[in-house]
């Protein structure tokens, strides 16, 4: 994206007040959204970002400056400025790069910008009127979808130069069911590291028709019970109480900070003997996958929890300097506008050694959270509060009546050692996740898992 002498140029005049390290991070996204509102078309937008970003570090101190002018006097410009804000102690000389590195990821059978909104279209009017037949209690649909192409430039003075291509693309759908008295929805967003292809590797109408069935079967269910009981939590988006209450106290940015109850446990029993997790950016077409993170470090599959054990932070560049640490190929950013940091890409639970049917066999009494919803969470104290989207009572060893409003109240690192069944049906789940970085696409996943004790709000 930039030519050799203007890299040169640049981060020549970023070193010049005593940096002893600069980067700059470039990129150029195309956005392509279609939403469609019971039955038409409601929106259809494309658009054009570009931009750059200059990173400084003096020592442990870092320096941010961005812009989407990449004339090569806005760049130097901009370098001067983020330079002249601290001071070194000496001037390091730019020693240039001895070959270039091109990232690749996986292939794309079909580049979403050359398909036309016609044929996107379609999938959402099939989506919708599934839906719609599912019950006549359903009275609204949405459904959308999204594909994004981001060509990223990266180079810095410790001789990288890399460059990569990402795609990916996103389906969703949401069914609201009504009677006289309430509404109810059921919502589903699949997406992966790929072009239009992805719509061969999903039934767009069989995911409108779940989505249906979640709204109507919980709008007549009875009010969730209160109180202390365990409660098993399916596989999928299940994993994003992990995500939200554990995985982001794992980020080396609240741990160099000393932020997070993790913190200082590396090698302790931190969770049940029975958890593993994981975070592992290559998953081939995952929704957070990644050929290297946003500094140019290649991703990777790093073990975070091993049976149990605390084996692993999520540590970038800046933080893992300040914590002594190697970079786990775990920096990531919106885009240009943010400074990266430690986030997740794919994260997940790993496979146990108990089948969903053992698991809800050996539950006398319960909640089942087949769905879950969004929440909040304190990265500091691993406190959450997370709504059940779909719910049920277990009784006797077996799924009875839906419920709804349950909420599921805990600390994460208690959640991680009351789990005492993890079953053998791992699957991922996509979202967006939001944090100093800005929002970024992330999978969350896990088996179905079973916790001994939650406290579960409802009513009664």
């Amino acid at each position: 994206m930039l030519t050799k002498s203007v890299v040169e140029n640049t981060l020549s005049a970023a070193l010049g007040t005593g940096a002893d390290f600069a980067e700059i991070y470039m990129e150029q996204s195309k956005r392509n959204t279609l939403s469609v509102v019971n039955g038409k078309v409601e929106s259809a937008q494309s658009g054009l970002d570009y931009g750059a970003g200059i990173r400084l570090f003096f020592q442990n101190k870092a320096i941010y400056g961005f812009t989407n002018d990449t004339s090569e006097k806005n760049l130097i410009r901009i370098a001067r400025e983020a330079a002249a804000a601290a001071r070194g102690d000496r001037v390091y000389p730019l020693q240039g790069w001895d070959r270039l590195n091109f990232a690749t990821m996986d292939p794309i059978s079909i580049m979403p910008d050359e398909v036309e909104k016609r044929r996107k279209a379609e999938k959402l009017f099939l989506a919708t009127e599934a839906a719609k037949r599912y019950s006549p209690l359903i009275t609204q649909t949405r459904t959308g979808c999204l594909d994004v192409i981001k060509d990223v430039f990266i180079v810095n003075t410790d001789g990288l130069w890399a460059e990569e291509r990402r795609v990916r693309s996103r389906f969703t759908v949401e069914a609201i069911a009504s009677s006289a008295t309430e509404k109810q929805s059921g919502h589903l967003g699949p997406g992966a590291s790929m072009g239009f292809e992805l719509y061969d590797q999903i039934d767009v109408e069989d995911k409108a028709r779940d989505a249906a069935r979640i709204a109507t079967t919980m709008l007549g269910a009875k009010h969730c019970p209160a109180g202390r009981m365990p409660v098993v939590i399916d596989n999928g988006f299940g994993g994003v109480i992990f995500h939200e209450a554990c995985g982001h106290s794992l980020e080396a940015t609240a741990i160099a900070r000393n932020a997070s109850v993790f913190a200082g446990k590396m090698g302790q029993q931190i969770a049940s003997s029975v958890v593993t997790a994981i975070d592992d950016g290559t998953i081939p077409y995952g929704w957070g996958s990644s050929a290297m993170d946003d500094e140019g470090t290649p991703t990777q599959r790093n073990v975070l929890i091993e049976n149990g054990i605390l084996r692993s932070y999520l540590v970038d560049k800046l933080n893992g300097r300040r914590m002594g640490a190697t970079t786990t190929g775990s920096s990531r950013r919106e885009s240009y506008r943010f400074a990266p940091t430690s986030r997740m890409t794919n994260t997940f639970i790993d496979n146990g050694h108990s089948t969903p049917a053992d698991i809800i066999s050996n539950t006398e009494f319960g909640l089942y959270a087949k769905q879950m919803g969004g929440g909040s969470v304190d990265p500091a104290t691993g406190s959450f509060n997370f709504a059940v989207l779909e719910g049920y009572m277990i009784r006797d060893g077996k799924i009875a009546e839906p419920v709804r409003g349950a909420t599921l109240i805990g600390k994460g690192m208690e959640v991680l050692q009351k789990i005492d069944m993890v079953g053998d049906n791992l699957a991922r789940a996509q979202g967006m996740c939001g944090s100093i970085s800005g929002s970024i696409p992330t999978d969350v996943g896990q088996p179905m898992i079973r916790v001994q004790e939650m406290t579960v709000g409802g009513r009664g």
